[in-house]
């Protein structure tokens, strides 16, 4: 199985934009690490749950995207990414995304037909016994049992997969879009020979997968640092990268193929890990960080001071208020402490300085508040019920948001994950 069309790049990052007004910043960022020798792909990635959240349409990401690569001048390649989608879901995403994340996590531990089951087993034989993996001086040992455990708690979400890849190729054409297979939004974390057999599993379904966003340990909550054992998520990742590698030569998958990594932003902690990885194994990544440009519209706004961060207070309340509604669809990638959330009384008396520091992920400042980041990381919805009130004020003040927000996604992901250089 090859890729011949549409192949994405060795290294890309996904970059979310709520607001759809900040894509020549993050475009900037990607600038520079051309400048600094790496090449960036940038993949523009939107929800169909924010986009009903905020009320906007895949369109609006595609033009966003358009106008950034017009106005900087870019001509490498990139992409707009229909984000977690499902087969009732992806039609609104076809005339407008050429990137398609298929979330079949829901579809995972569902019962499938036995005898697809039994004629994966039998097909697969080759994964039984002891299996030799490139690149890891340890062997794995499958046993039947193992083999026909996994078949039956993945099976079915790959056939979920092959479903919506196929009624995306119909409407695009084959090679016409990158696909992605996304199972990380869900409790247990895949093993490597998990992770084998899957991608065999999506060999047998004709996935021409270019990336695969499995779950790894520990917490990726949104917008906040990684929470769990960083040797353990670096072993996990070094055994991922070598079974991926394993798959496409024994499965003919796309040479391409690379991890997707959604870490929901700011994952510091293991970008180390990541980029030694990387170089280790010479492999790429798809690195996708989410919503964190939201954040930094709002510290733009409270940086600027005056109507800016009588703003910024106003979501916070409104967020406070609503936080219950708010953190719902989230609660699985948030951990708020309600006791340290501010009252909206005392944020109103904050500064400009108070509130940025608040806000602005610096674990080594005593101002920071993780509870605070992640309840108005959550809040955009707040922002998008007040319409032309919170875009005019972005327009106004986009000198000092892009400024943060091209900082941010430069010198806190782009650096350290693709070029192995602290901030």
């Amino acid at each position: 199985m090859t890729s011949g069309g549409v192949r994405l790049d060795k290294f890309s990052v996904g970059v979310g934009d709520r607001f759809a007004h900040q894509a020549k910043a993050q475009l900037e960022a990607c600038v520079r690490a051309s400048r600094a020798g790496v090449e960036v792909v940038p993949v523009w990635n939107k929800s169909n749950r924010e986009h009903n959240l905020i009320g906007s349409e895949p369109s609006s990401t595609r033009a966003a995207a358009d106008a950034a690569v017009k106005a900087l001048h870019w001509t490498k390649p990139y992409y707009c990414d229909a984000d977690h989608i499902n087969l009732q879901t992806v039609g609104r995403f076809l005339a407008s995304s050429d990137f398609y994340t298929i979330d079949v996590s829901d579809f995972i531990g569902r019962k499938t037909d036995p005898s697809s089951i039994d004629t994966f087993v039998r097909r697969h034989s080759e994964l039984v016994g002891e299996i030799k993996i490139e690149g890891v001086e340890e062997s794995f040992e499958i046993t039947p049992a193992f083999l026909l455990q996994v078949a039956s708690k993945f099976l079915s979400a790959v056939e979920q997969a092959g479903a919506v890849y196929r009624r995306i190729e119909s409407a695009k054409g084959k090679d016409n879009f990158i696909s992605e297979v996304s199972m990380d939004e869900t409790d247990i974390a895949q093993t490597p020979l998990e992770l084998l057999i899957i991608l065999a599993a999506a060999a047998d379904e004709g996935i021409p997968l270019q990336t695969i966003a499995p779950k790894f340990s520990g917490r990726f909550n949104k917008g906040v640092d990684y929470a769990g054992d960083v040797s353990q998520f670096a072993r996990e990742m070094e055994f991922d990268l070598a079974a991926i590698a394993h798959a496409v030569r024994q499965y003919g998958l796309p040479g391409n193929l690379k991890l997707s990594i959604h870490s929901g932003s700011d994952k510091f902690s293991v970008y180390p890990a990541i980029h030694s990885a990387l170089k280790k194994c010479n492999a790429g990544v798809h690195l996708k960080t989410a919503g964190t440009t939201w954040l930094e519209e709002i510290i733009g706004l409270a940086e600027a001071g005056g109507e800016g961060l009588a703003l910024a207070k106003e979501i916070y309340a409104e967020a406070y208020a609503h936080r219950e509604e708010l953190c719902h669809p989230y609660a699985s990638v948030i951990d708020i402490d309600t006791h340290k959330l501010p009252a909206p009384a005392e944020a109103r008396r904050w500064s400009s300085e108070e509130f940025t520091s608040a806000l602005r992920h610096d674990p080594s400042s005593d101002s920071y508040n993780s509870s605070f980041r992640q309840l108005l990381h959550v809040g955009f919805k707040i922002a998008a019920q007040m319409g032309c009130r919170y875009l005019d004020l972005l327009e106004a003040n986009q000198e000092v948001i892009a400024k943060n927000v091209t900082y941010n996604l430069y010198a806190r992901h782009i650096r350290p994950v693709f070029l192995g250089t602290a901030r």
